[in-house]
């Protein structure tokens, strides 16, 4: 009987942290609602834009995923973690194919509007695939923050409530990072609503591997080492794919300015974050 209480206590504190953490991870589509309401961007904004996510994902790369690896395990496996995170990414990028132009016609009848859009076909795949890249680092970060949101409603409903307030308000501009580049690339409001909303549920599923499949056996080190794993492929992401973008769009001066204003917004995102939370626990 004692049991079957305890099952069904911990059936409705998972229903409850799931319901909190869809509210934190969706608001990833209240930034998209932004997005998609205006008219797409022109290239130099674009690469603003791009600068602005990138700094958000160095951001969280280093001065969270890292940072806290490095706090938890040392300095030294902290960075062995981050570098193989760095070392496998790279290795897999030279299996992903590189966005070309498709080819064209060797016809003299070839106007320049014509080779212009050529251009900017070329310009909407670089754009897109670094849209997919900012969702999967999105993504993975969101994963720990619906832990956190498990384990914060664990602790009371307040706790728990806060957290996903204060998640929802740091996602909202990772929703517009997602949704942006997805704009412009497919012209399709409903792509790039769709995607900046599925990096969002990232946080309703680490409830669940938390909650049911994680094995209670795993060592704190080696999560806290494939957290810093998973930031050394986003910094790798960031600086292989979305720098590039935003240099090329925006120009280097502007590309940098953006870059350190979304660091300094991720940062002041990530301290607020941390402040609502108790102190027995930490993102």
């Amino acid at each position: 009987m004692q049991k079957r209480k305890e099952k069904l206590q911990m059936g409705s504190q998972v229903l409850v942290a799931l319901g909190l953490s869809l509210i934190g991870g969706l608001s990833t589509s209240i930034g998209a609602l932004f997005v998609i309401l205006n008219q797409a961007p022109n290239l130099k904004m674009l690469g603003i834009l791009q600068g602005f996510a990138a700094g958000l994902m160095l951001s969280i790369s280093f001065l969270d995923l890292a940072h806290n690896a490095i706090n938890s395990i040392g300095f030294l496996k902290g960075n062995l973690w981050f570098f193989a995170g760095v070392l496998f990414f790279a290795i897999v990028a030279n299996f992903i194919p590189e966005p070309t132009l498709a080819p064209v016609s060797d016809s003299k009848k070839k106007t320049r509007d014509e080779g212009g859009k050529d251009i900017m076909k070329k310009h909407r795949r670089q754009v897109l695939f670094s849209g997919i890249v900012t969702a999967v680092g999105i993504s993975l970060h969101n994963f720990p923050e619906g832990m956190a949101v498990f384990l914060g409603s664990m602790k009371g409903l307040r706790v728990g409530v806060n957290l996903a307030l204060a998640i929802a308000l740091h996602n909202i501009p990772e929703g517009v990072a997602v949704a942006l580049p997805v704009y412009f690339a497919t012209q399709s409001k409903w792509q790039a609503f769709k995607l900046a909303t599925l990096s969002g549920l990232a946080e309703p599923l680490g409830v669940i591997i938390v909650a049911y499949l994680f094995p209670s056996s795993l060592s704190p080190e080696i999560l806290e080492g494939l957290l810093g794993a998973v930031g050394g492929v986003m910094a790798f992401l960031t600086l292989h794919e979305m720098l590039p973008l935003a240099f090329d769009y925006a120009g280097q001066k502007q590309a940098v300015k953006a870059v350190f204003f979304g660091m300094a917004f991720m940062s002041a995102s990530l301290y607020f974050l941390e402040i609502s939370l108790p102190e027995e626990m930490s993102l």
